[in-house]
Parts: structure tokens; sequence; C-alpha cells
């Protein structure tokens, strides 16, 4: 019973190629023996394969094969030898050699440097063209054969791995001339019938079944006379590859939707900033070690600066300007907050959406998600050009109890349960804190980013008055990559299509 179901299913390929699987299972035979193109073959053995009939067992092997110059030279002679048999023991110049043996310029190149190595010719400069005689190993050369005109005459393909001993230092020789030899690989199938493929093979299996229904058959009402192929709904099928956003993307979206979610509208900015809004407007010191070459992108030209916020910033930074605080104490710089760069955060959104709101406007929140750019050395958890997750929310109510609800509700979103927080210094809020989550997997309390309120000196020169306002940068690499098992953060970022495809879709 079970034979004759796999009978019904056979295609007319398979069909063709069972019968003859009884007398051989030689692949070369069964080519000459079907008739059949070796790509059809294929394709009826795999099918069959699927249905436990056979087993096919593939088997790749190098080979040496002779390449066009080789089989040249094997009907006219190596170039070297017909070389030396137009010399003497007295110098000969070139132009002589050229004519006589009838050898290009590049043979006759590709002679010298042979023959001298084998000490076979004397090269000597007169009038400064090259002469030539026959050296010490010139005569021997000309009555046996070389090692490498040994070789040439074994009969090929020869299995690389054969290759060995005087042979090897002669194929290697060869290797290093133009198109002598060439590794190929072989691909050697062997054709294993199962028990039900044997008694299968000997089974009575007709051909006149039909494979299709035509619209003919249906008109003509012919249909009915014929015997169809079974339709087989387990075979295995290719798999359709549909079109997907590559997973970092999924991920942007998702966190995107997170935050609309929570109430918040989205900031987006400028990938070249001035120093004035990245830096100096966040209260960052003109001194501060960050802002040296090895960790900003510094660009060519000069920025326009805000005018009516210029004087509130460099006061705050000479003095405290209104601020209430003393200031960094030093003299602003114009020439240093006019420089171009690469937005080293996304704060630098939140400083230029802070300056245009109104009192009117508030209570207020936002986020951005973009990416940032840091003149880091690339390894397997630094990248040079990375996404980071940013919010401020201006309230003012606001306190950091609050601060640290919407970032619990935002992790426990992104599948992380604990979240706390660790008192951490930076240069542009007050209090500051460092963000941890516990890692479900590894056990233990990992770091994702920095987060606090940010200091008078930020918000009075950009808002106009004083003003609670939470805020927080995430790196966003480290919060998505154990979703993937990702170790290495350059992962994230590979243009594979093969990784894209294979990549689990984003919580949902």
């Amino acid at each position: 019973m079970k034979h004759q179901k796999i009978i019904a299913k056979l295609h007319p390929l398979e069909r063709k190629i069972l019968p003859i699987l009884n007398k051989t299972q030689d692949f070369l035979e069964i080519i000459s023996k079907s008739n059949l193109q070796e790509i059809e073959i294929m394709r009826a053995l795999q099918w069959l394969e699927n249905k436990e009939v056979l087993k096919l067992v593939s088997e790749k092997t190098k080979v040496v094969n002779l390449d066009e110059n080789a089989l040249k030279y094997l009907k006219e002679g190596m170039p070297e030898k017909r070389f030396l048999e137009v010399l003497s023991h007295e110098f000969v110049p070139i132009e002589y050699v050229e004519k006589k043996s009838k050898l290009s310029k590049e043979e006759i190149n590709a002679c010298i440097g042979q023959l001298k190595r084998k000490v076979a010719i004397e090269v000597q400069k007169i009038d400064n063209k090259l002469n030539f005689k026959l050296g010490p190993q010139g005569n021997k050369l000309l009555t046996e054969d070389s090692l490498e005109e040994k070789f040439l005459k074994k009969e090929f393909p020869i299995k690389f791995k054969e290759i060995l001993d005087l042979d090897k230092f002669a194929f290697d020789e060869l290797k290093k001339r133009k198109k002598f030899v060439k590794i190929e690989e072989i691909k050697k199938i062997d054709i294993k019938l199962t028990k039900l493929g044997k008694e299968l093979a000997k089974s009575k299996i007709e051909n006149n079944v039909i494979n299709r229904l035509t619209v003919g058959m249906l008109k003509t009402g012919d249909w009915k006379k014929q015997s169809f192929r079974a339709y087989d709904v387990e075979i295995n099928v290719p798999k359709i590859l549909v079109g997907k956003k590559h997973f970092v993307n999924e991920a942007v979206d998702y966190i995107k939707r997170i935050w609309l979610d929570m109430g918040f509208e989205e900031m987006k900015g400028n990938y070249v900033q001035s120093a004035f809004w990245d830096l100096d407007a966040l209260f960052v010191p003109q001194d501060h070690p960050a802002r040296e070459m090895q960790d900003t992108f510094y660009l060519k030209g000069k920025a326009k600066l805000p005018t009516k916020l210029y004087d509130g910033v460099k006061q705050t930074h000479e003095n405290g300007g209104n601020s209430g605080s003393k200031g960094w104490r030093y003299k602003f710089s114009k020439s240093e907050t006019e420089k171009l760069l690469l937005r080293t955060h996304t704060t630098v959104l939140s400083a230029q959406t802070i300056a245009n709101l109104k009192k009117e406007d508030l209570p207020a929140k936002f986020f951005a998600i973009g990416k940032v750019f840091r003149n880091e050395t690339l390894d397997w958890k630094h990248l040079f050009e990375f996404y980071q997750v940013e919010g401020i929310v201006i309230d003012p109510n606001a306190n950091l109890k609050h601060l640290k609800g919407y970032l619990t509700e935002f992790y426990q979103k992104m599948g992380y349960e604990k979240v706390r927080m660790r008192p951490a210094h930076f240069p542009y809020t007050e209090p500051s804190v460092e963000v941890d989550v516990y890692h479900p997997v590894k056990k233990e309390w990992v770091e994702l980013g920095g987060a606090g309120i940010f200091r008078p000196e930020v918000v009075k020169p950009l808002l106009g008055f004083e003003c609670p306002v939470l805020a927080w940068g995430q790196g966003m690499g480290r919060i998505i990559s154990e979703y993937w098992k990702i170790s290495d953060i350059r992962e994230l970022y590979k243009n594979d299509l093969k990784q894209t495809r294979e990549m689990k879709a984003w919580l949902k």
C-alpha cells in the first residue's frame, strides 16, 4: 500500500530514473541511459531522496588539471627547451634567439628566469644588449626531461592530495607560470538505494500518467480518461523569502512606538552641529577632554551662532550668568563654539527643543532615536557610529521619581523587569544617575545609560527661566543586542542579507 502511494506521487522525471536505478547507481551511466539533462537527473534524485527512496552522498575532491599553456607546449615543446636548442657555447644576441626559436618576447622573458635558476644558460650584456650561451646544465636539460616536463606528461586530472615529493616541487614551479596548471573541485555523487528504494526500483511503474491539468483537457473532457499523478502535500517546497526590514530598524520602530504611546513627541535634527549646540549649550566646559580630536569628529568651516542665546551661554560659562552658579570661570572662546562637528549625542536635540519652548507650552515631553558619532577605535563593544535613545520632560512639577518611572516603564517594555539607578556625574545634569537593568540570563546588573535633571546652567540660558527638565541618553546597541544573543556589537550593523533573513522578528 505504501509503495502504491509513493508511485502515485512520482514525477515523470522520477518515473524515468527509478527503473534505471535498478540496474546502475553510477551517475554517468544514468545520464547516458536516461537521455535526460544532468540538472533534470539531479532534481529527480533529490525528490526521490525526500521520499526516502535513496540517499545521496556527495564528496568534493580537489584535483589538478592542465591549463591552456600546458596543453599547447605539450604539442609544440616546452619554450625553455626551444630556447636552449638555438644556443651553442658561443654568445648569441637576444634577437637571434627570438628569430630562431620563434618564441614571443613574453615567452623569452619567462625562459630567461627559468633557465638562469637552473644554471642552463649564461647571460652577458654586450653593447647594452643581452647575449646568451649554454650554461653548465644546458646540455642535460636538452637531452633529459625536466621535473616539470615529467609532471606534465602524467595522466590528468590528478588528485591534489596525491601530489608528493618531486611532483610537488614540479607542481609548485608550474603554478608560478601563467596558465600551466589549475586546481579544480570535482563533485562526486554516490547514490545508495534504501530498502524501500530497492523494492520500488523493481516495481512496475507506468510512464503515461499526466502531470498537469490543461485548459484543453477541461474543454474536451479528455481529463476523464487520463491517469493523473497524485498531488504530494508532504513534499519539501522552496522557502519563499519575503521582503523584510533590517532587524535594527525593527527595534528602532518598536522603541519609537513605546515613547509615542507614553505621550512623547519625536525630536529630529541634523547630524552636523556646532560645538555651541552640541557642547556649550549643555554647559560642557571648553577644556573638557571629550572635546578633543580623539573623541570628536570635527569638520571644516564655521557655524552660524544663535544671536539671542549666545551671550547667555557665554556668561553662564564665564561666571554663571543668572543661573545662580559661578560658572566655569574662564574666558569663553567664540572660535571654539563656532566649530562644526558630527553630533556626539542626541542631547543636542534636547537643547535645541528647549530653546524653542515658551512657558505656555509646558508641561512637554520629547524623545529622539538617532545616530551619534564618536571618534572611537572599532572593536567588539565600541562603534564610531551608533544609535542613542534620548528623552526630556519639561515640567515645573517633575522630580527624580518621575524620571525613574519613565525609564522603568521603558525598560520593562524592552523586556527588562528590574531597573535601578546609581548616583553618577555628568557635566549637564545634577542630580545625575547611571541606569542599570537586571539581566535575566546573566543574573547580574548591566549599565545601559545615563540620566538626570538638567542643571540650571543648561535650562535658564535656553528656556529663559528655571524649570525641572528630566533627561536621559541611552545607548540603543546595548539595550537590543541581548535579544538576538549578539556579543559583538559590530554584528548589529553588518550589511549581510543572510543574517537579516535569519534573524528572529523583534518584540511586538
